[in-house]
């Protein structure tokens, strides 16, 4: 690593990781990660396309050529983790694309996951917030199994595989600074809403595939190896692991009862969207967030209405009839 200062997006955490500020929504929004060990390196996690001249600038800042990445992992292919990795990959002649088995073909073939997130957010949002999505030529993509390892280096990178937020999740725990990269798993804990060290953290239930007994699981995967440090997509590295994990699951509790109340009301949506901002917003004050309501709302709204999609998608996945069991002849 050089001796100037990091670029200003770029923060540099120790154990030879940086956090990455890729610049989606606002700034410390979104992270990338770049893990380095011994002179090689890996991505953790992208951002959307416009985020890669940032993950260049902090490999130069570490003092690496393109060549020394061996890996891009996403830890899913929602376009806010992984949008921008086919356009990484084309910068980047030795790396190896290390996506969960149900993501691979999306990282291939980016054709429809672009039409589901085209439907969710409209052309004119795609365009300006995510770019072009490019393919991975398959014969560098790898596929994990569950407790996978791989070394980077010497440095040993073990996947966990973690449904709740999206079937096609994994995590990845790094041996060398007994920390977790999550992704969505681990819910979110925005910078904003720090007040005297304690973080506030919220579950995502963004759409296709929440599943809230799924998403405990995976928590409690998590915090059975006693980690360290938590590296979260959105936002940065949290160290209040035993506070953090019973707010999450606590607010994760929350999330279902607010969305099972509001399983028969008209305009769902609409109604879940007010009611997670609520929610949201008395947890952000409990914690000792004492920002005006305006602003807190603004930071909020976009999620309190994202995490809404998902719940109206998992209430019709819960309130369907189950087929009637076949009998045994």
């Amino acid at each position: 690593m050089t001796d100037a200062q990091p670029p200003s997006f770029v923060e540099a955490l120790g154990d030879g990781i940086f956090a990455i500020d890729t610049g989606f929504h606002r700034d410390r929004y979104d992270a990338a990660w770049l893990v380095v060990d011994g002179g090689r390196a890996a991505f953790i996690d992208t951002g959307t396309a416009f985020a890669v001249p940032r993950l260049l600038a902090a490999l130069e800042f570490a003092g690496l050529e393109p060549t020394a990445v061996d890996y891009v992992i996403p830890t899913h292919v929602h376009l806010d983790h992984a949008g921008g990795a086919g356009q990484l990959m084309q910068r980047l002649p030795r790396a190896r694309l290390v996506v969960h088995p149900r993501g691979a073909r999306h990282m291939i073939d980016p054709s429809d996951l672009w039409a589901g997130a085209l439907a969710v957010y409209g052309q004119a949002q795609m365009d300006k917030a995510y770019g072009r999505l490019e393919p991975v030529p398959a014969e560098r993509v790898l596929t994990t199994a569950d407790a996978d390892t791989f070394l980077l280096g010497q440095r040993p990178l073990t996947f966990a595989h973690t449904p709740g937020h999206a079937m096609h999740h994994h995590c990845i725990w790094d041996e060398r600074s007994a920390g977790w990269f999550t992704g969505d798993t681990f819910g979110m804990a925005f910078p904003d809403f720090r007040v005297d060290g304690r973080s506030y953290i919220i579950p995502t239930t963004t759409p296709v595939q929440f599943d809230p007994v799924a998403m405990h699981g995976a928590i409690d995967r998590l915090l059975a190896s006693a980690p360290r440090a938590i590296y979260l997509t959105h936002y940065g590295c949290i160290r209040d692991i035993a506070h953090c994990a019973a707010q999450l699951k606590a607010m994760l509790d929350a999330t279902v009862e607010v969305a099972l109340a509001h399983r028969d009301v008209p305009d769902r949506l609409a109604a879940l969207t007010d009611a997670l901002l609520a929610l949201y917003m008395a947890g952000a004050q409990a914690n000792g967030v004492t920002m005006p309501e305006a602003r807190l709302a603004a930071l909020l709204g976009d999620d309190a209405a994202l995490n809404a999609a998902g719940l109206v998608v998992w209430l019709d996945r819960v309130s369907r009839p189950r087929p009637p069991a076949k009998r045994a002849v």
